[in-house]
């Protein structure tokens, strides 16, 4: 946390605000420009959590894409502590129902919603400021709408408009880097695209903008068998390929034979901050995360996020068939599906009825697919094992709903994009890991200015049929090596998660049978998520379903470990002019 005190106050920050080389001046440019404006400020780039004691007034804040995370306390209109740990805010034997329906319609239904778990504990959302009086008094809550973009000029040719996609691609994802860059900084490498282009324009940024200063730590996870031993040529090629820039950069590569998803799953699962659907492949991460941590790196960058954003948008076929150029719409679904290899109607289906009707379309699905517990269960629908009582008691339809329109809303191909976002906004695991290793994941690619342009390209720009993420490859294709540039396909980590449940499956059924907190037993029918459990095991469903398991096997094993937690991390901020 970087503190800071002028004229206009005092503001604590976690995170970095501007550019994570200089927190200092980011916190203290935060803290002028609040103490200025009787208003709520623009946000500037960073990602960060703030709270600003002003001479009037005190003022919580996040970063819009709510890369850290900030909780309050709230009782009768007053704010009594803030936090960034939710958990030191709320009491285990007053919790929020709607809380834990809203949880399981998907994987991204926690950090755009200000439900938490715990009754009167509330999250400030990305994006937003609340704004408090000196004595605590809660005054309004402010979320600014997200940046935009203005329109590219529509070049004539393909070939120009590729080209000058490509141009402004590449100056967004460099000063995305750099702003990320911190004294050491570590990037994750596996081998694909996406981290490799990120690694790359870290490097070259150390070796040519920034002569050599700062250092930089290549982080790896290397598999010698399996299907994900397929990838150690590319990440070969890809270390070799980043360390010309850079000689001096460390390549650490971590050995991960051992590693299946699901080890040690209660650990990872139960003591987290809030239950978290990805818990089930922290054991990967958190070894990566180890290393990093003993290099004393102050972040991590990744390359999660290009597969939504810096892609072709498949949801500009939803904006043809509303605008009524189903013919247009037609040819360019024929050829999503030639490039995909998938069939005509599956492309229509998925990008066009789909979020048109997303509720019916997989009640639908259901019906077609009945006979197992996973046949047809989508993202939204209520999972079997949810009992209907419980349902209906807290929520879980409107949750639904609501779900449903945030990830898709009235514009598919703009929603896109802030899912895509929340897709890696931290998950209690990422964040409980920072605040013990000192270092923040970063994503480039969710950085605000990159998700501005794509969204505003023309689908000519972006879109090739057989080649994925065209424009990405265009604007780094001076300094991909070939082979990473001309893949099309990168092995899943479906091996890993494969291996866990065949493991540990009988494992997750006896921690589901012997689970004793009261509310497993109100929310699940125990006995159909353990026939869940053994189905999504011998490989029956698809990736929906199985992140309905994930989700709840997580939640499972959080509230079984609610009680045998005396205290957070983090201690509360409580909230006075004195704070």
């Amino acid at each position: 946390m970087t503190t800071v005190t002028s004229r206009a106050g005092t503001a604590a920050v976690v995170g970095w605000v501007g550019s994570a080389r200089d927190r200092a001046a980011g916190a203290r440019g935060l803290l002028d420009d609040s103490g200025r404006q009787p208003a709520a400020p623009p946000v500037p780039a960073g990602d960060y959590a703030a709270v600003l004691v002003c001479r009037d007034r005190i003022l919580l804040m996040r970063d819009e894409q709510a890369r850290i995370p900030l909780f309050f306390r709230e009782s009768g209109g007053r704010v009594s502590a803030v936090s960034t740990s939710v958990r030191c805010l709320g009491s285990a034997t007053e919790l929020e129902p709607r809380y834990f329906c809203r949880y399981l319609t998907g994987n991204l239904a926690q950090p755009h919603s200000d439900l938490t778990p715990f009754a009167g504990v509330h999250r400030v959302l990305g994006g937003e400021v609340v704004e408090l009086s000196l004595t605590g008094q809660l005054r309004s809550r402010t979320l600014r709408p997200a940046r935009r973009a203005t329109g590219l000029p529509e070049p004539t040719a393909d070939g120009a408009c590729l080209d000058e996609a490509a141009q402004e691609l590449r100056l967004a994802l460099e000063t995305a880097v750099g702003r990320r860059m911190g004294t050491t900084t570590a990037c994750h490498v596996s081998g694909g695209t996406d981290s490799t282009s990120v690694a790359l324009l870290a490097a070259r940024l150390l070796a040519e903008e920034r002569g050599g200063a700062g250092d930089l730590v290549l982080l790896a996870g290397r598999f010698s068998r399996g299907e994900l031993a397929a990838e150690r040529p590319y990440l070969d090629v890809a270390m070799e390929a980043i360390r010309r820039h850079t000689p001096a950069a460390r390549a650490v590569m971590v050995d991960a034979d051992d590693v299946a998803d699901f080890d040690d799953f209660q650990h990872h699962a139960g003591d987290a901050d809030e239950p978290s659907a990805h818990a089930f492949r922290a054991p990967f991460w958190a070894r990566l995360h180890a290393a990093a941590a003993e290099l004393g790196c102050d972040t991590l960058l990744t390359g999660c996020g290009a597969d939504p954003v810096v892609d072709a948008n498949p949801y500009h076929l939803h904006r043809l068939a509303r605008t009524g150029r189903l013919r247009q719409m037609t040819e360019q679904a024929r050829a999503w599906a030639a490039g995909s290899e998938r069939g005509l109607r599956d492309i229509v289906h998925a990008y066009v009825v789909r979020p048109a009707f997303p509720l019916a379309a997989e009640r639908i699905t259901a019906l077609r697919r009945g006979g197992t517990v996973l046949g047809g269960l989508g993202t939204f629908n209520r999972p079997g094992w949810l009992r209907p009582g419980f349902a209906r008691a807290h929520g879980y339809r409107d949750a639904g709903i609501a779900e449903s329109r945030f990830v898709y809303g009235r514009k598919p191909e703009q929603s896109l994009y802030a899912a895509a976002n929340y897709v890696a906004a931290p998950d209690p695991l990422s964040w409980q890991r920072a605040r013990r290793d000192g270092f923040f994941l970063s994503h480039p690619f969710l950085d605000p200015e990159v998700v501005a342009l794509m969204s505003r390209l023309p689908a000519a720009a972006a879109f090739r049929p057989g080649r994925p993420k065209a424009v990405l490859r265009e604007a780094m294709a001076d300094l991909l090596p070939a082979p990473i540039r001309g893949r099309a396909l990168k092995v899943p980590f479906n091996d890993l998660y494969a291996r866990g449940l065949r493991t540990h499956g009988d494992a997750l059924i006896a921690l589901c049978r012997s689970a004793r907190h009261p509310l497993i037993a109100e929310m699940f029918d125990v006995e159909t998520l353990c026939r869940a459990v053994r189905e999504a095991q011998l490989g029956l469903g698809d990736s929906y379903s199985w992140d309905r398991v994930n989700s709840s096997l997580a939640l499972v094993a959080w509230l079984e470990r609610l009680d045998r937690r005396s205290g957070a991390p983090d201690a509360a901020v409580p909230v006075s002019a004195g704070s």
